[in-house]
């Protein structure tokens, strides 16, 4: 790592944690109230939002993993195949804007789950809010992990420091938690946006300080990657049972944004946030096109990488996610690796800290009815909150460490890709709900969304004798979730007369 020591490593991540706390303090001056915590007083300018879900969308599993996958010989998302997905991203943002925002709006949600209760009634509701707290839980502690991860390798789990990992793991949430439980919402608009600069700025210039170790300009590097072995974007001729099929990656790309977007309270607690309707719409139109480009700026950065390497005759990692920070950290200037390390941690931080705080909202409103207490900015709701912040980021510190433990990569991503399950239902509820006038038995919604996912994670795990050799990849969702809206129909029991859209 040359000049790129534990202490300069650590010194930079000091002074960037500076910096976040610093426009929290600007960003929560004044007002600590809960309407400030929960939705920003709806006061959040369109672009900014716009800007700052950019990294939130992303994550520091795709800063890391959606690069490394380019070079991958077999399986999904080899190549430049993973636009097939984003380019589903649009249609999936296209229905949010159009469908899902507008009732949002119109009904004055601050938890986007509260529709379902008005729709269906309490079980169904609490249902909808406990699956994705489930999921958030678990997704912010993977994504909070593989920094911690990095962390402990690099920097504070060696010498001078010999940091337990335990220790890095409280510190790590402990300054999420500083930053956050005072503006809620408000903080993280101005943050995310931040943390998506320094996540992109560490992608273009790795990518500039390739070129120049290569002796190529950017219209060289775009020359390079376009005639190289990994720029392939469209897959048509493998039918079916090619994981990297268009047509199955556009429409689970459609579903995937839908899902985890529109119906994911962390992500639209953001467009909550924004003065009006026509904002939020103008927030998810320029969202869905700038990420088109940013990942398109991603897969451009993981072609290189291997090209890099094989120029270099650099060896592949045998897991491939390990290929950018290899590079990173020990082949560029240290320079490229401060980048790196801001970057990564720029891109875990956006997801993770909007995380806490929507889970915080969402237990206050769902499960403590916040917007039913008669005052709910009084001392006492606001210390309530505070506590329920305290919890979750104990909750996170508990789960990352037990991650740690388990110590078995591939038990980890399992549990990782169930979380992903949990979106099935609600994309069933939602769904059901929109486009049907039908009533359920409220009391058996939680049996149906209990098991829609497991019954997709047996399909999935089994598909290649119940199927005939099928394997399912991002589609799984769609199929979740219409195992859940046919749970639904067994279970209705007669038509609305005013049902709310």
């Amino acid at each position: 790592m040359g000049q790129l020591t534990p202490s300069l490593i650590l010194a930079v991540i000091g002074g960037y944690f500076l910096i976040l706390i610093a426009v929290s303090y600007f960003t929560s001056k004044g007002s600590s109230d809960n309407a400030n915590f929960f939705v920003g007083s709806k006061q959040s300018p369109w672009y900014v939002v716009a800007f700052g879900m950019i990294g939130a969308s992303l994550s520091g599993v795709t800063f890391i993993s959606i690069p490394g996958v380019v070079g991958k010989m077999s399986g999904g998302n080899i190549d430049f195949s993973y636009m097939q997905v984003v380019f589903g991203y649009l249609l999936g943002y296209l229905l949010i804007a159009n469908v899902l925002l507008p009732v949002y709006y119109r009904l004055n949600l601050t938890s986007i789950y509260t529709y379902l209760e008005k729709r269906f009634g309490v079980s169904a509701y609490k249902t909808g809010a406990a699956f994705f707290i489930l999921s958030r839980v678990i997704g912010a502690s993977f994504r909070l992990y593989l920094v911690a991860i990095v962390l402990d390798t690099f920097v504070l789990g060696i010498e001078p420091f010999n940091v337990p990992f335990e220790i890095t793991v409280i510190v790590t949430i402990l300054l999420i938690w500083l930053y956050t439980f005072r503006g809620g919402i408000k903080t993280i608009i101005w943050t995310d946006s931040l943390q998506t600069f320094f996540m992109l700025a560490a992608v273009i210039l790795t990518v500039l300080a390739i070129g120049n170790e290569m002796n190529l300009s950017v219209g060289g590097l775009i020359s390079e990657v376009q005639n190289s072995d990994y720029s392939q974007m469209f897959f048509f001729e493998g039918g079916w049972s090619d994981p990297n099929n268009f047509f199955k990656q556009f429409f689970s790309g459609a579903s995937i944004a839908f899902v985890m977007t529109g119906l994911d309270q962390d992500m639209m607690q953001k467009n909550l946030s924004c003065r009006n309707i026509k904002d939020a719409q103008k927030n998810m139109y320029s969202l869905s096109i700038v990420l088109v480009f940013v990942n398109l700026l991603f897969l451009a950065l993981g072609a290189l990488l291997y090209i890099y390497a094989n120029n270099q005759g650099i060896a592949i990692p045998e897991k491939t996610d390990q290929l950018f920070p290899n590079i990173a950290l020990n082949q560029l200037s240290p320079i490229v690796g401060i980048l790196f390390i801001l970057g990564l941690i720029a891109a875990a931080y956006s997801s993770a800290d909007s995380a806490l705080t929507a889970l915080t909202t969402s237990f206050c409103i769902d499960f403590l009815n916040f917007e039913k207490k008669e005052d709910v900015n009084a001392p006492k709701h606001r210390s309530t909150r505070t506590f329920v912040h305290i919890g979750f980021s104990i909750l996170l510190v508990v789960v990352i460490i037990t991650f740690k433990q388990l110590n078995n990569d591939s038990v980890i991503n399992e549990v990782f890709k169930v979380a992903g399950y949990t979106y099935g239902p609600l994309l069933g509820l939602y769904v059901f709900g929109f486009f049907t006038k039908f009533k359920i038995n409220d009391s058996l919604a939680p049996l149906v969304c209990i098991l829609s996912p497991i019954l997709c994670y047996v399909l999935s795990t089994y598909s290649d004798t119940l199927l005939f050799g099928y394997q399912f990849g991002f589609e799984l969702l769609i199929l979740n979730g219409l195992l859940t809206f046919f749970g639904l129909w067994l279970i209705r029991n007669g038509k609305m007369e005013g049902i709310v859209e």
